[in-house]
């Protein structure tokens, strides 16, 4: 039964009612027909207490797929209540990926514990992808998977893929290896079966085999899953032997990671990976302080350009009034350039030999909105501001000086949005770090240049 969220409070309530009535026998009915996945979701709906008790009702295959899902604060707390053995029951159940993601998110008691728990030849591979740099593609594999000869016959090949499966993470896609475990070839179950049971392996296998090496970033490993549509792929080391594969899931597990980071650094938030109802007041000041002081201490230009030209603001006061539309409009025209470069260069669609397609494209397009913008506002200022309204200092030549400031900072505006994140790509730089509140900042100062420099020229003040 797949649950919705808006079931959730409804079948907690029903589940709570139940647990009153100490009716535990319906409480695991009504979980074994649940994905694991919400059960977990409904978990976060129960006191901490009533979550031990309930995990415990889950049968012990559906105990482990849940407790995967379950946050880092529920399985910590689920962990310290569990006995020895019923710990060691669950982490028996677990790929060996999801146990080193957990490990990573306990304290150190926690991990002590898991690590007890488990056989010496688990603790070993544990520690070794514990050794792997962080986002690195060796750190989110897992070591199991199926490997055959290439001297094995179809037969074969099934017969091991039945004896060991059961322990691995995927069966689908199975790799070939030389005694020395370098990696020779690919072939899937779909061409075991479809094959006489005495064909050898080596004449049905894929040679030109698609992997990532186990310190490649785990982006880049994401990347190939999507743009080859592969369940697993496989990871070497620096001697192309075969350590690992990376599936699917793991893969959609780096892209919401890296697009949460990728969102809190376009909005000047230092990425935390905790889930915003689980950060502490402090946790989230920190998070956003640093970058907010640094913003405001860079938009003192702003502040001086404006000092700069006082005596012209106060020489017709009206100028002042269109200010924040105008640096309001130049930071939006720079924030939708950078927000679909950045998104083009994620998706590898441009890389930096593009620069000048892509500011040649910007400018045409940043022109295009400009004229449009500024026709618009042209006949709002004269029909609304002046004649509704009765704006006093509104001329035809102040009309004027707004409208063409609108064209000339949209047109820089789109090109300084589109630039920035392909020129910080290249000098290794996060482009999502250069997007809008760095734009919005430069487009303040740049607008205000072009207002007050246009006002000048064209009012003689």
């Amino acid at each position: 039964m797949k649950l919705e969220e808006m079931q959730i409070e409804e079948i907690a309530q029903e589940i709570i009612s139940l647990y009153h009535e100490k009716k535990y026998s319906q409480i695991k009915e009504i979980f074994s027909e649940m994905n694991p996945t919400d059960v977990a979701g409904l978990f976060e709906e129960f006191a901490p207490e009533r979550q031990v008790l309930f995990f415990r009702l889950l049968p012990k295959e559906e105990a482990a797929e849940t407790f995967v899902e379950l946050d880092n604060d529920t399985q910590e707390a689920i962990i310290r209540a569990f006995s020895d053995t019923e710990l060691r029951e669950v982490l028996d159940e677990l790929y060996l990926d999801d146990t080193v993601d957990i490990i990573e998110e306990m304290p150190a008691t926690i991990v002590k514990r898991i690590l007890k728990n488990t056989d010496a030849h688990t603790r070993d591979m544990i520690n070794t992808l514990l050794k792997y740099p962080e986002d690195s593609a060796g750190s989110i594999m897992t070591p199991e998977f199926v490997d055959l000869k290439r001297n094995n016959t179809v037969e074969d090949a099934i017969k091991r893929i039945r004896r060991t499966g059961v322990d691995k993470e995927t069966i689908y896609t199975c790799y070939v290896t030389d005694e020395s475990r370098h990696l020779i070839g690919v072939i899937t179950v779909k061409e075991l079966l479809l094959h006489d049971n005495d064909d050898r392996i080596e004449d049905l296998m894929e040679e030109k085999v698609i992997y990532i090496n186990t310190h490649d970033d785990q982006e880049k490993a994401a990347d190939l899953l999507i743009k080859y549509d592969f369940l697993a792929l496989p990871v070497v080391d620096m001697e192309n032997r075969l350590v690992g594969i990376i599936t699917v899931d793991d893969a959609m597990d780096v892209l919401q990671d890296e697009n949460t980071e990728d969102i809190q650094k376009m909005n000047a938030i230092v990425p935390n990976e905790k889930p915003y109802l689980k950060m502490s007041v402090f946790e989230t000041w920190k998070s956003r302080i640093m970058w907010l002081m640094f913003l405001m201490v860079s938009a003192t230009f702003t502040s001086l350009i404006l000092n700069a030209f006082e005596n012209k603001l106060s020489a017709m006061i009206v100028l002042t009034s269109f200010i924040p539309m105008l640096t309001g409009t130049s930071g939006n025209a720079g924030g939708q350039a950078s927000a679909v470069i950045i998104r083009a260069i994620s998706l590898k669609e441009i890389n930096y030999k593009d620069i000048f397609k892509v500011m040649w494209k910007e400018f045409r397009v940043g022109l295009v909105c400009g004229l449009t913008l500024a026709a618009v506002n042209f006949v709002k200022i004269w029909l609304i501001d002046r004649s509704l309204f009765g704006m006093d200092g509104i001329t035809i030549k102040v009309d004027l000086v707004i409208s063409l400031t609108l064209v000339i900072e949209i047109i820089f505006a789109k090109m300084v949005g589109c630039a920035f994140p392909i020129i910080a790509k290249k000098l290794k730089f996060d482009p999502a770090v250069i997007s809008s509140p760095f734009i919005t900042t430069v487009m303040d100062a740049l607008s205000l240049l072009v207002y007050f420099w246009l006002a000048t020229a064209i009012l003689h003040i």
